[in-house]
């Protein structure tokens, strides 16, 4: 099978084009229920671009970047760590950092992300297009694969690797992906195909 076509029959979004696990379910003899997951909350990234926006205040609506520690700085709050905070955890230290500017009530702060370009992870060794991606949204390590153009010939793709940094230290995330990708995936490997984090690196031996 190929590689587009398993992804299809798995319901994976590549290129924006979906299909159904109804066909995948009918030929296995596993048979797997489809549910929806919720979208994951994005947490910004050093790298991201974001905007910041004080209501009734244009001299307070910025578009920055946030530099490599995470941090970035806002006119009469100073620096801010936005590192794996979401939008709205931002948007609530912007607003405490003004309150002594304001007799009364802060206006409303909005923080949104206009590019997010420091989620990026790499894909190395047996994939056809290694490299480092930066897909603007969070993907599982079978779409990484996607995005790396798939294996190469004689991958072990029962030993996929994924590093990931924890705590200053590297942890390393084995990953079974044999039979999902001859079409034939149960239940336990379904629930085993992890998302990606920023920095992560995917080692296909």
């Amino acid at each position: 099978m190929r590689f587009s076509a398993l992804l299809a029959a798995c319901g994976i979004v590549v290129g924006g084009v979906t299909a159904s696990a109804s066909a995948l379910a009918q030929s296995s003899s596993v048979t797997v229920t489809a549910q929806s997951t919720p979208l994951r909350a994005y947490r910004i990234n050093p790298g991201d671009e974001i905007e910041v926006y004080v209501w009734g205040e244009e001299r307070l609506q910025r578009t920055v970047k946030v530099l490599p520690d995470g941090t970035f700085s806002f006119p009469l709050v100073g620096q801010i760590d936005a590192l794996n905070k979401l939008p709205q955890d931002i948007e609530a230290e912007v607003a405490l950092g003004l309150k002594s500017q304001y007799r009364e009530t802060v206006p409303k702060v909005t923080v949104s992300v206009r590019s997010a370009t420091g989620l990026q992870f790499s894909v190395a060794g047996k994939v056809r297009t290694p490299g480092a991606f930066t897909p603007g949204r969070y993907v599982n390590v079978l779409e990484a694969l996607a995005l790396a153009g798939g294996p190469a010939e004689f991958a072990n793709l029962s030993e996929v690797t994924i590093l990931r940094k924890v705590g200053g230290r590297l942890t390393a995330i084995k990953v079974r992906l044999t039979d999902v990708l001859k079409g034939n995936p149960n239940a336990r490997d379904l629930a085993g195909i992890p998302e990606l984090e920023s920095g992560d690196t995917v080692i296909v031996p």
